[in-house]
């Protein structure tokens, strides 16, 4: 029979500034719903027209694909200092540094803090899957303790390899920035969490008040060789107790 859909009510779409092309994440990896997430913002704020997303190598590298915007590819580590240079070259567009943790917490260390203590008028999202998550599985600065990778395959050692790094306390110590926050994807409640600060922290660049990061926890079932069932639940029982939830700065 066929259906009357002249009363009906659209309640969900692909956001119109996010390119209709196949994505090319793992079942199960939480960066498909961060995009998604990321470009709902974008519609909503109407700054598609002036946003620049920076895109380095790692998972994050074709970032550029996925919105209907300008972007920047950047070497691997360097999108916070691409990004510093695009925003003040140009203070009207709206910068966007996507990164994981290896790019932003190992890598790009020093742009990473130096950015941030700077107060840069640009938003960084970081995501956090513990894991080098497209160059071999090679542990991360994030990588959990006894967590095993291709480099750490008896487990990561605090004796020999140090303790997992939480990028965004550190980044929270410091006087300048105007949003630090945690957030995860791995149910409702959360997605939607993460949905309000990231449009927080768009927000705040929106009305130049400075530098936000949102870290996202995520899942990385292949790296994990976890099933995407098992990775979600990973998240939410382990990975959160290592990486506490929640804001840690809100100077807006």
């Amino acid at each position: 029979m066929p259906v009357n859909t002249e009363n009906m009510i659209k309640v969900f779409g692909r956001p119109k500034s996010m390119t209709d092309v196949r994505s090319t994440y793992c079942p199960g990896c939480h960066h498909g719903i961060l995009t998604r997430i990321i470009a709902q913002t974008i519609d909503e704020l109407g700054i598609a027209d002036r946003t620049v997303t920076i895109a380095p190598v790692g998972c994050a590298v074709f970032a550029y694909l996925w919105y209907k915007c300008d972007a920047v590819q950047a070497s691997h580590g360097r999108a916070s200092a691409v990004a510093t240079g695009i925003k003040r070259a140009n203070p009207k567009l709206i910068v966007l540094s996507y990164q994981g943790d290896g790019d932003f917490a190992s890598i790009g260390t020093a742009e990473s803090i130096h950015a941030a203590n700077r107060g840069e008028n640009i938003t960084v999202i970081f995501v956090n899957n513990q894991v080098y998550g497209m160059t071999g599985g090679e542990m991360a600065p994030t990588t959990l303790i006894g967590q095993r990778t291709t480099t750490t395959p008896a487990g990561r050692d605090p004796g020999y390899f140090g303790y997992p790094i939480r990028f965004s306390e550190l980044i929270a110590t410091l006087d300048a920035p105007v949003y630090v926050t945690r957030q995860a994807l791995y149910d409702t409640r959360r997605i939607m969490d993460a949905e309000k600060a990231i449009k927080k922290a768009f927000t705040y660049q929106v009305e130049g008040k400075g530098y936000s990061l949102v870290e996202v926890l995520s899942t990385c079932p292949t790296n994990w060789h976890m099933s995407p069932v098992d990775a979600n639940r990973h998240v939410t029982e382990v990975v959160t107790k290592a990486f506490p939830l929640g804001d840690m700065v809100d100077r807006g």
